[in-house]
């Protein structure tokens, strides 16, 4: 399962490149506006991330903060492209979100799991 989540995230991270840096008329639209989309697409790069890389979740977390700064820097050189700093923030704050999604989702079922092993094992006598 840990190398499905792993891929998946790899996979994502390429497709959210592409359409940072390929060609505006190819980057997916929907109702959501600019800042929309974006949140969208790093909140589950971030909750993709956290999910598979759950003993380095906080390393990997500034790692993608730093590579999204370097994805938005890299659309200077994009023809067609801009790089704004409240892109940047958007991207970074919504990836550390989907992070924090993930540890909140491992923390639950952490809780779930515990309380139904308590619960299997029947009444203490």
């Amino acid at each position: 399962m840990s190398n499905l989540v792993r891929t998946f995230a790899w996979l994502l991270a390429a497709a959210v490149t592409f359409a940072t840096l390929g060609p505006p008329g190819l980057r997916p639209h929907s109702y959501l506006g600019q800042d929309g989309e974006h949140a969208l697409a790093f909140i589950l790069v971030g909750l993709a991330f956290g999910l598979a890389y759950r003993r380095r979740r906080l390393l990997i977390a500034a790692a993608a903060v730093v590579l999204i700064g370097v994805l938005e820097l890299m659309q200077f050189l994009a023809p067609g492209r801009h790089a704004r700093l409240t892109d940047f923030l958007v991207d970074a704050a919504t990836a550390c979100l989907g992070f924090a999604l993930a540890a909140a989702a491992d923390r639950l079922l952490s809780r779930v799991r515990t309380s139904a092993a308590v619960t299997s094992e029947g009444p203490a006598e």
